[in-house]
């Protein structure tokens, strides 16, 4: 199977934000968006921004895996918390790079699940709201 494309990207993002919290950022940016885009060295550097909103409801739909298929999670965690290549996590975890494929393409399917379950949900709230009984 191949990956989905907007989750991948929304695991990305995911992923930074994390990384952010686990250096004691608490998932929030340490310096105001302004001050990162000028970089850090003398060379002008490009500096993909956070989506914080997105990247906590990721992480709600992340950890929604963890007790119900933590080999999903752990997955995730190595690949895109960690940043290990697809060969490093399987050997970390005791699989094959071919399983560790399997389970990123598991989980893209379940978390698109898990979004659009979500969105649905959401709709349905926002007609109710209207009175709007249609959906």
């Amino acid at each position: 199977m191949a990956r989905i494309e907007w989750v991948r990207d929304r695991l990305e993002n995911w992923a930074r934000w994390a990384v952010q919290r686990e250096q004691g950022a608490l998932g929030y940016p340490r310096a105001a968006v302004f001050a990162r885009l000028a970089g850090k060295g003398t060379r002008a550097e490009a500096v993909i921004p956070i989506d914080d909103v997105d990247a906590a409801l990721t992480d709600t739909a992340v950890n929604a895996l963890r007790w119900d298929r933590p080999h999903l999670y752990l997955t995730l965690q190595c690949i895109y918390v960690q940043g290990r290549e697809i060969r490093e996590t399987a050997q970390r975890l005791g699989k094959a790079p071919s399983t560790i494929s399997a389970h990123l393409d598991q989980a893209d399917q379940l978390l698109a699940a898990w979004f659009r379950e979500r969105a649905e949900r959401a709709a349905r709230e926002r007609a109710a709201v209207r009175g709007d009984f249609s959906t």
